[in-house]
């Protein structure tokens, strides 16, 4: 569910003496629907296919995690799919961003079970799942810590459990990464955002999230013990991965 209404992003729209690291802060999370529905292409198209994966592979009496849930809309359209008899956890390290999520999980679910913890999700256990969401939030865990994360995960699926996660990369090829980073701006740019919020936004994730290519993803998540992975879904520098356990 997103805001009818939401606080458009005007963050990065006034030249800043000193662009700090970017942080999930209030100002970000009263603005967070705009700004990613503006910057991550896709991302719509993403929540709207979430609910037909779920149908196939959310198991009755099994809990769905999203790590990272920021307002709840992964949350929101995995419930939409998903058998009444789950329950659904989100977990988030910002207390801003989860008091939005407490508001909206509140208007949309009514049928499941649902709790959020505000905590690292590195430290969160992962027990008797069937769906794992990871949307836009392994790019901000340190990269020698995203195999530890994912081990976890795998750990805690039940036999035909799953992991979503989406993220943006890079690709090897020197050309295809400019090409696609520079129409990713251009998207940026016909959703509003000016040359100066462009920059200024860059700068401030540019020793925060650590993109990598698709293949280093898709061997770490064999590695951690993920049966195969696929991906469902890639708008210019953005991908939607299925990484499935394998059924008993």
């Amino acid at each position: 569910m997103s805001d009818p209404n939401p606080s458009k992003d005007r963050i990065y729209a006034q030249p800043l003496e000193r662009v700090g690291g970017f942080v999930f802060d209030d100002s970000v999370a009263s603005v967070f629907d705009d700004m990613i529905r503006r910057s991550v292409p896709g991302y719509a198209m993403t929540l709207s296919l979430m609910p037909l994966i779920a149908k196939r592979y959310a198991q009755e009496q099994t809990r769905i995690y999203d790590l990272g849930c920021s307002l709840g809309a992964g949350m929101i359209a995995i419930a939409n799919g998903s058998p009444e008899s789950t329950s659904l956890i989100g977990v988030d390290n910002s207390q801003p961003m989860l008091d939005r999520c407490q508001a909206n999980l509140a208007l949309a679910i009514d049928k499941q079970a649902w709790e959020l913890r505000c905590c690292d999700i590195l430290e969160t256990p992962i027990e008797n799942a069937s769906v794992v969401l990871l949307n836009f939030t392994l790019q901000f865990i340190p990269v020698e810590r995203r195999l530890e994360l994912l081990r976890s995960i795998a750990s805690g699926l039940n036999p035909g459990g799953i992991l979503l996660i989406s993220e943006k990369v890079r690709f090897p090829d020197p050309k295809a990464q400019q090409d696609l980073f520079d129409l990713h701006h251009d998207f940026k740019r016909d959703n509003g955002y000016s040359d100066l919020e462009i920059s200024q936004k860059r700068s401030s994730l540019d020793n925060v999230l650590h993109a990598e290519t698709i293949e280093e993803h898709k061997a770490r998540l064999s590695d951690a013990g993920f049966d195969h992975c696929e991906t469902w879904l890639q708008c210019f520098n953005f991908v939607s991965m299925l990484a499935i356990k394998k059924p008993k």
